[in-house]
């Protein structure tokens, strides 16, 4: 227990009664009264009636708003040196909060009647009263301020978290029912698909190469497109399952570049757009030949509609030390970084020639499938380029 007769020295230590003269301290300690509490006890209760205010001069205490209650909130914890139920006395309300030890705590404290008789007849006590209720209150509505800054982010976060779950679930929903959609096509096209390819083999097998070139190179090109179509609807169906099954082999990349060449040819120079190629490369890949085919196809194809008004299709591929590089350098109107930022994700179509939206999502998967890397630059006034790096065949 604190001596009474330390009192005195005990206020002056407390900033809002360090100015008072030895008068007013005087006046001050005569009429307070010390009480110990023992950690967790309570001080007082929401809703009882105030009847004193206490300064703390050793230990500390909390003050809680619906102690009770699972979502009770830590309003303020006040230490030495601090007032607290002085609001009370001055508003004759009953308590607002709840106020608990937190550790072993010795306070001094005035009754209500003394309290008044020393602020109405003392202006410079009742002044350093309301200096401490300015201070509490400035105290409180930082905490509080924090606290509300504090539950917006946690809001904010929450928020994120859920619309990103939500528009997760409606990927799942739409990849569900392209899966749904997928193995419908699969079935029901593949019959059609046979037949026209079957034709056109017929047409291969009884035409005279020699003497019409023509008709043999059609016939090829219906064999090839239909391959194409049945590769594609198999691709839908793995991408909707969320895997990629592949069937890897050697593949040389500059002969595959070259079939890629031939099979775009017709379309680009429709556009007047040039095709160069730049390979040199050492040795073989350990890929799917046909679903890379897929992939350096559909690269051609977006290059092909970034130029509608002509431009360079450059294909280029070389052995690094991190792998095989195949690069798509086209000199069309390039992306933006909004478009650049989404351009991976199912659906999402940015070309004004339409399109399903699953191409580059396509094309991620299977290079992602194939251990590889995949890199995007691009502006809107320098073109774009896609770089590929799969790993060398040791």
């Amino acid at each position: 227990m604190t001596d009474p007769n330390d009192h005195s020295a005990t206020l002056r230590s407390i900033y809002f009664f360090n100015e008072l003269s030895e008068k007013d301290l005087t006046r001050l300690e005569a009429v307070c009264h010390a009480q110990h509490w023992d950690a967790g006890a309570v001080v007082f209760e929401e809703g009882d009636i105030a009847d004193r205010f206490y300064i703390v001069i050793a230990g500390s205490v909390e003050v809680w708003k619906d102690y009770g209650r699972r979502d009770r909130d830590l309003l303020a914890v006040h230490g030495h040196g601090h007032l607290f139920g002085e609001m009370a006395l001055v508003d004759h309300l009953p308590r607002s909060a709840t106020v608990v030890a937190r550790k072993p705590t010795e306070v001094l404290y005035i009754g209500r009647g003394d309290f008044h008789d020393i602020i109405s007849e003392n202006s410079s006590i009742a002044l350093s009263i309301m200096a401490n209720i300015s201070s509490m209150v400035r105290s409180s509505n930082e905490s509080f301020t924090d606290s509300l800054r504090q539950r917006n982010r946690e809001l904010e976060r929450a928020n994120r978290e859920l619309r990103e779950a939500q528009e997760g679930l409606v990927k799942a929903e739409r990849l569900s029912t392209l899966g749904k959609f997928a193995s419908l096509v699969l079935h029901d096209i593949r019959n059609p698909l046979s037949i026209l390819r079957g034709y056109a083999e017929m047409i291969v097998y009884q035409n005279d190469a020699a003497a019409d070139p023509q008709i043999d190179r059609n016939a090829h090109r219906i064999i090839q497109e239909a391959d194409r179509l049945n590769a594609l609807a198999s691709e839908l169906l793995d991408f909707s399952r969320g895997e990629v099954r592949l069937n890897v082999s050697p593949v040389d990349i500059g002969v595959l570049l070259e079939r890629i060449t031939d099979a775009i040819a017709d379309r680009f120079s429709a556009r007047k757009i040039e095709i160069v190629s730049d390979v040199d490369v050492g040795g073989p890949v350990l890929a799917d030949e046909g679903r890379l085919y897929r992939v350096f196809l559909n690269l051609a194809d977006n290059a092909r509609k970034a130029m509608s008004r002509g431009g360079t299709l450059t294909l280029r591929a070389r052995c690094e030390q991190r792998g095989l590089v195949v690069e798509f350098d086209d000199t069309g109107v390039g992306m933006s970084e909004e478009v650049q930022a989404r351009i991976f994700e199912p659906f999402a179509s940015f070309s004004e020639e339409g399109g399903s939206g699953l191409g580059m999502a396509i094309v991620k998967s299977i290079i992602d499938a194939h251990h590889g890397s995949l890199a995007i630059t691009s502006s809107t006034d320098g073109g774009t380029t896609v770089s590929i790096t799969l790993p060398l065949l040791s």
